[in-house]
This record gives structure tokens, C-alpha cells and sequence, in this order.
């Protein structure tokens, strides 16, 4: 999570997931300043990875992210008073592995999306 629209917070991100997944064949991003950076593009450039950029007001390729945002406004930030960004990154990412881990999902047929993609069963709330 980032406050400001400066690239180095997702150049940092990207590298991340690159360590920790691999290298994927196609990288897709919407056209903020921050993905057509040069730095943002080097990164992904260096691994040949191809890039694909959403065209300009196509809201379709953000619906699914969007969809998410709304769920984590709702169900947890507009539910908190955060007295700091550190504060909310905190418990955003406290949300988000419940999310992941224990929050059945309707379009998953009520498993959670570790159960659904990763094949690992449910956290007990009490070991969370």
C-alpha cells in the first residue's frame, strides 16, 4: 500500500512477486505513472517479460480489483478509525489474510480462496 503515485513503491512490489513467483510470460497493468515508468519498465524488460497496458478508460480490466477494494473499504476500513498509514497497512493486511484464509467466498462455492487455488484447508479463527 502506497500514499503516493512515485513508481518506487511498485517497482519494490514487482520485484517481490517476481522472487517469490517466478517470472510470468505477460505482465498486465492500467497506464499510471507509475507502471509506465522507466524503472517499472526496466524491471520487467530485464526478465523479458511482456508487457500489456489496459487502454485508456476501460474500466472492464479493473473490475475484478475494483470489486476488491470495495470489499475491503466495507468490510474493514470504513470500520476502523486508523490513527496512522501504518496503522492501516497493518490491518489491511490482517484483512487480507482472512480474506484469503477464512472468508468463504459465494463465486467459490463457499471455500476461501487458499482452499479454492491452493488446495489448503481452512484456519481455525482461533489459530489466526
Amino acid at each position: 500500500m502506497s500514499i503516493t503515485l512515485e513508481a518506487d513503491f511498485c517497482i519494490e512490489a514487482v520485484e517481490e512477486a517476481l522472487a517469490r513467483h517466478g517470472a510470468p510470460e505477460l505482465f498486465n497493468t492500467d497506464q499510471g505513472s507509475q507502471f509506465t515508468s522507466t524503472g517499472f519498465i526496466k524491471v520487467l524488460a530485464a526478465r523479458k517479460i511482456k508487457i500489456s497496458m489496459d487502454g485508456k478508460g476501460a474500466w472492464r480490466d479493473n473490475v475484478f480489483v475494483e470489486r476488491l477494494r470495495r470489499t475491503i473499504k466495507y468490510e474493514e476500513v470504513y470500520l476502523r478509525a486508523y490513527a496512522s498509514v501504518a496503522e492501516a497497512r497493518v490491518g489491511i493486511g490482517r484483512y487480507l489474510g482472512f480474506y484469503n484464509s477464512r472468508r468463504p467466498h459465494s463465486s467459490l462455492d463457499g471455500r476461501t480462496p487458499d482452499q479454492a487455488y491452493f488446495n489448503k484447508p481452512i484456519r481455525d479463527a482461533a489459530a489466526a
